[in-house]
């Protein structure tokens, strides 16, 4: 089964991507995973992305592209993947769309996890974590015995700059800026299964795999 992940910062993504890694006994395929693992393989599509971020600039869509194609040719993708963070935008849902069909494929499923913006922004401004032991905290729901200090070390827990507030909306409205355009256009491909990402972990799991048996 050859599916795409979608899912805004803190809806939970990870989780439910060893889900449908576990359930469906496929990979999970990340761009970010991809890159790492052609630069240390030493791929001249690795060796072009390493000199371009080495500079500090954006990988192209043509590598990224080409990187994407070599890691689902390999044999643990042939009875299918879970792709987490690609395609970004129509160009390359295309480009993705044009790969498999070489290979005698195509995107089975699109799950989209919907989570609203108020319930993200708790998740994630919420977050504390230990700077000495690494013990992870959050003020609502596993807050510490004292107020911002660890449990295990007596430290004070700092929050990340990416999980304050501002941060988090701004990054919630790249993200929607980004897929909104990717979910009607798989809509209009009847691939997009949007599912709820509120509730207990083996509720949305159900959700999930109710919806991809359909």
């Amino acid at each position: 089964m050859d599916l795409i992940l979608f899912g805004p910062p803190g809806a939970g993504k990870g989780t439910q991507a060893q889900f449908l890694v576990e359930t469906y006994g496929v990979p999970q395929v990340s761009t970010g995973d991809m890159l790492r693992a052609a630069v240390k393989a030493g791929t001249p599509l690795g060796v072009k992305a390493q000199e371009i971020m080495a500079r500090g600039g954006l990988v192209s869509d043509d590598i990224v592209l080409g990187i994407v194609a070599e890691r689902l040719a390999q044999d643990d993708c042939s009875s299918g993947f879970v792709l987490d963070g690609f395609p970004r935008t129509i160009p390359q849902a295309d480009a993705l769309d044009g790969i498999l069909k070489q290979a005698g494929r195509a995107i089975d499923h699109v799950v989209s996890l919907e989570v609203d913006s108020e319930e993200i922004v708790k998740r994630l401004s919420g977050r504390r974590s230990c700077p000495s032991c690494g013990k992870g905290y959050h003020v609502v729901f596993d807050a510490p015995v004292k107020a911002d200090v660890c449990d295990v070390c007596g430290t004070g827990l700092v929050q990340r700059a990416d999980d304050q507030e501002d941060t988090v909306r701004n990054r919630l409205l790249v993200y929607e800026q980004q897929t909104a355009p990717l979910k009607e256009y798989y809509q209009s491909k009847q691939i997009l299964c949007s599912i709820p990402g509120i509730g207990p972990i083996a509720e949305i799991q159900q959700r999930i795999a109710a919806a991809l048996e359909k």
